[in-house]
């Protein structure tokens, strides 16, 4: 998938949006400050130009106290209205003669008002002005007056405007400016994960060997492809396991299969009396019996992959359930011409069927590997967590390269132990294993001097008392 391609919730323009919204949080803050002040210094400007020239008017004002004296200070104040067509004087007095400027209602009202710097706001004006108010005292044959200095704000307002307008321009230039380097910054730093694509795309059955190259990577994009390889790992035991299993069952299926149809074939030759069709019939049963076992325990298997638990759970005695099995392989134990010992006892929640089913395949492997009068021993430990079941038999060493596999489906160490497991199609022990799985327990396998032990581990949950005694068939 290319850049130009990518779709709306993309990394790089999530990414992108990221940057936008903290280059918005950024401008934001820095431009509201800047607003802030150089609002307050704006609102400063006025108050000291006002101060300034009444500082300046303030002595003469209180020299003068007579109307032939106060003609000059209109005059004066004339020429610094001409002067500044921002600044304007009223002065309002209850004598006519000492007043100035034609102070309107509304500017008498206001002058009347509290002293110090206030805002006035006049119909003919869109901004209002920013007034001193002063009280002068009586001089004379001058009545106290109210002495008050305006200066128009407009210009204030407009710079105030002014920057507003620019610090929003900014912002959004910023905001854009912001997004377009997020996203370049982030096509850039996303190359190396957009190369592990294109290499994981390569990547795909039957050619499952191939790995994510993990040299010269960012230690967060090094840590996800070594997560994926070790999935590749998984996918590709599991794909071999699929293939292998796929021709297993080919092959156990395909033998009953065989032999149905070419007894049959042979049967409808020609005629053929009741005895032998019987015959042909009996042999055909027990092949479909066969098959009918592989398809159960492949149900089974299947069942258990999906997550299936033990859960008609009774708390019983390991050793008991040993002991019935036993009598249920009495007849297979005297035809083999072997004897098995067991020891130790131990209480754990169990599914009395199932956990039989896996003993049975237990004993079944032991004594198809056993030599007639040699003794299979079954050993019960119990463990502060786990009790195990172990059955051990004489027999050849295995390979501690076979010995991971041996619980596998149709896993085949030599031809001398193909056989091996419930129902001699290679599925007994992978059974025990589910059944072990579905209790919340594993299974262990050992091959020690001469002695070949396969059990299972379960739950437990207390300590068993002291074992059992000898039991022995």
């Amino acid at each position: 998938m290319s850049w130009k391609t990518a779709p709306l919730n993309s990394i790089a323009l999530r990414l992108s949006a990221l940057f936008i919204l903290v280059a918005m949080a950024v401008f934001l803050l820095i431009g509201s400050a800047l607003y802030r002040q150089v609002d307050r210094s704006l609102d400063l400007l006025p108050r000291a130009e006002l101060n300034a020239r009444f500082s300046v008017l303030e002595s003469t004002l209180n020299r003068f106290g007579t109307p032939e004296h106060w003609a000059k200070i209109n005059n004066k104040l004339n020429l610094l209205s001409e002067e500044d067509k921002r600044i304007r004087f009223w002065v309002v007095s209850s004598n006519p003669a000492f007043e100035y400027g034609h102070p309107s209602e509304l500017v008498r009202a206001f002058g009347e008002g509290p002293q110090g710097m206030r805002d006035l706001r006049l119909p003919d004006r869109p901004y209002p002005y920013k007034v001193l108010v002063s009280e002068l005292p009586a001089l004379g044959e001058r009545p106290p007056l109210r002495f008050l200095i305006g200066i128009d704000t407009e210009t204030f307002w407009q710079a105030q405007h002014s920057l507003l307008v620019a610090i929003v321009g900014l912002a959004v230039l910023g905001v854009l400016l912001a997004s377009l380097l997020g996203y370049w910054v982030a096509r850039i730093g996303l190359r190396p994960l957009l190369a592990l694509s294109n290499e994981a795309q390569a990547l795909a059955p039957p050619r499952l060997d191939g790995r994510l190259q993990t040299q010269n990577l960012a230690p967060e994009l090094a840590q996800f492809a070594g997560a994926f390889n070790a999935a590749l790992d998984r996918v590709s035991q599991a794909y071999t396991q699929l293939e292998a299993f796929n021709a297993d069952v080919a092959h156990e299926l395909r033998s009953p299969l065989t032999n149905l149809i070419g007894q049959t074939q042979v049967a409808l030759t020609r005629g053929r009396s009741a005895e032998h069709y019987f015959e042909v019939l009996q042999s055909n049963l027990e092949e479909l019996e066969r098959l009918r076992s592989i398809i159960n325990d492949m149900l089974f298997l299947a069942s258990a992959d999906q997550g299936s638990k033990a859960t008609a759970l009774t708390q019983a005695s390991l050793a008991e359930e040993v002991a019935t099995t036993l009598d249920y392989l009495d007849y297979i134990l005297e035809d083999a011409q072997v004897s098995v010992s067991v020891s130790g006892d131990a209480q754990a929640p169990i599914e009395k069927a199932q956990l039989r089913r896996a003993l049975i395949n237990l004993l079944n492997n032991a004594v198809q590997h056993t030599a007639p009068k040699q003794s299979i021993h079954v050993h019960i430990e119990a463990g502060p967590e786990q009790v195990s079941i172990a059955v051990s038999n004489p027999g050849p060493a295995i390979d501690d390269a076979h010995l991971p596999l041996l619980f596998e489906r149709f896993y085949r160490v030599d031809a001398a132990r193909s056989n091996s497991g419930g129902g001699n199609h290679g599925l007994g022990l992978a059974i025990v294993k589910a059944i072990a799985l579905m209790h919340g327990g594993e299974v262990f396998v050992s091959s020690v001097k001469g002695e070949n032990t396969f059990g299972i581990r379960l739950p437990a949950t207390r300590r068993s008392g002291p074992s059992s005694p000898l039991l022995a068939t």
